[in-house]
């Protein structure tokens, strides 16, 4: 893999620049910003790899930060760095839209793996620009899902969960495989995150149709059927 094009959003310069060293090391771009402002300003303008920002900036929280980023057409995958650790921490980064998350202090090795796998990951997504199944269609560049036609809108965590379900139509998706790609989570918090995304999704997929898509497999998981 040649080096990639890095966009790092963070207020502690020394951490930054302990950052800049280990990844340069390995041949990668690293653009330095110190501020959310100027994070949402340098992507909004510039296509980058990844995009790694601290959670708790001075300026504008790390959270608020990806809701901006998405909104303004950013679809560069997003690592987020922070010193909030804990489980629910975790989630709620992950249910706001950022694609992984690692707890500070961290080794240098695992995050040049992470970042890699995330740039791996995303430019296999844009191989297949379209998913299509039953009535329903994923545009994963644009980040958009429709139905007949009909444009469902979806937050960043709706539109990773349907992309999963549409990906894997038809088949059975455990609790377990939705905690793995869709959450990034290896363990079960023991929350109902998860049965209160699929409820919403379902609600905004079949809503004004006549036809149901989305079935509970009781003590399972859940299946996206073609109507």
């Amino acid at each position: 893999m040649t080096g990639l094009k890095l966009l790092y959003v963070e207020d502690d310069a020394r951490l930054a620049e302990q950052v800049r060293e280990t990844l340069s090391a390995q041949g990668d771009s690293v653009e330095w910003v110190a501020s959310g402002g100027e994070g949402l300003a340098r992507a909004a303008s510039e296509a980058f790899d990844v995009v790694i920002l601290d959670r708790m900036l001075p300026d504008l929280n790390g959270i608020d930060l990806v809701a901006r980023l998405r909104e303004a057409g950013v679809a560069a995958p997003v690592l987020m760095l922070s010193a909030l650790g804990r489980v629910e921490n975790r989630v709620d980064g992950l249910e706001a839209g950022v694609d992984d998350y690692m707890a500070k202090p961290f080794e240098p090795s695992e995050l040049v793996a992470r970042i890699r796998a995330l740039h791996r990951r995303a430019a296999g997504q844009a191989h297949s620009a379209v998913i299509l199944f039953g009535d329903m269609e994923c545009h994963v560049k644009a980040r958009t899902a429709h139905r007949q036609g009909r444009h469902i809108p979806l937050s960043p965590k709706e539109f990773k969960l349907f992309k999963y379900l549409i990906e894997n139509g038809g088949e059975v998706v455990t609790r377990e495989m939705l905690l793995r790609h869709v959450w990034n989570l290896s363990f079960d918090p023991q929350t109902n995150v998860i049965d209160v995304s699929v409820g919403r999704l379902r609600r905004k997929l079949e809503e004004g149709f006549e036809t149901p898509v989305l079935e509970t497999i009781w003590g399972t998981g859940y299946r996206l059927v073609a109507a």
